[in-house]
C-alpha cells in the first residue's frame, strides 16, 4: 500500500490531464458545489459531531486534525461553507475572514505549543485538498513523522500548499 500522498499525487496527475482536455471538468463534476448537509466540516461547525472544538465564534471554529502531521496540528474552518481557496476573491470580507482564521490559529498554537520554535499556517489548493470546505492548517513543528512535510510543499502554479500570508497577499483588496 502506498502512502496517502502518493495516491493523491496520482489523482492530481489524472485530474490535471482531465482539466487540460476539458476546462469545465471540475465544475461539470460538481467539485465546487458545496452540499453543506454532507460536508463533514459543516457538520463540525454546527456542532453536529462529537469533535471537540478548541475555539468557536460567529465566523470560525477550530479543532484538532484527526490525522496530525506535526507536534500540534489544528484546523480552523469558516462556519459558512466556502469550498476552497479558489473561491476567495479580492474583497474585504474574504481578506477579513482569512486574517481572522490566521489570528485564531496563531493564538491557539502560542497557547498550546509555546515550546515550538517553528509554526506553519496554510491551505491545500485543489486538487490536492482533502475536504472541499476551506480549512487553515495550523502546524507546530516538527512534522511527525518527518516525511509528512511532503504534504505541505508548494507546487507553484500546480497548486499544493499555499502559506496563509501568501494567500492574504493574493486576496488583499486593491
Amino acid at each position: 500500500m502506498f502512502p496517502r500522498w502518493v495516491t493523491r499525487a496520482r489523482r492530481f496527475a489524472a485530474t490535471s490531464l482531465q482539466v487540460i482536455r476539458n476546462p469545465n471538468y471540475l465544475s461539470s463534476r460538481g467539485a465546487m458545489a458545496g452540499a453543506t448537509s454532507s460536508c463533514i466540516f459543516c457538520q463540525i461547525a454546527r456542532s453536529s459531531t462529537s469533535t471537540t472544538l478548541l475555539h468557536t465564534d460567529e465566523k470560525v471554529v477550530a479543532f484538532q486534525d484527526i490525522k496530525p502531521s506535526a507536534f500540534r496540528h489544528y484546523l480552523v474552518i469558516p462556519v459558512e461553507h466556502i469550498s476552497t481557496v479558489n473561491d476567495l476573491q479580492r474583497r474585504a470580507e474574504d481578506f477579513s475572514l482569512v486574517s481572522h482564521m490566521l489570528n485564531v490559529g496563531q493564538t491557539l498554537l502560542r497557547r498550546d505549543a509555546p515550546q515550538s520554535k517553528l509554526y506553519r499556517f496554510g491551505f491545500h489548493q485543489p486538487p490536492l485538498n482533502s475536504v472541499n470546505h476551506l480549512h487553515l492548517h495550523c502546524l507546530a513543528l516538527p512534522f511527525t513523522p518527518r516525511w509528512k512535510h511532503i504534504k505541505y510543499l508548494s507546487l507553484g502554479p500546480l497548486g499544493g500548499f499555499i502559506e496563509a500570508e501568501k494567500l492574504l497577499e493574493r486576496i488583499k483588496p486593491s
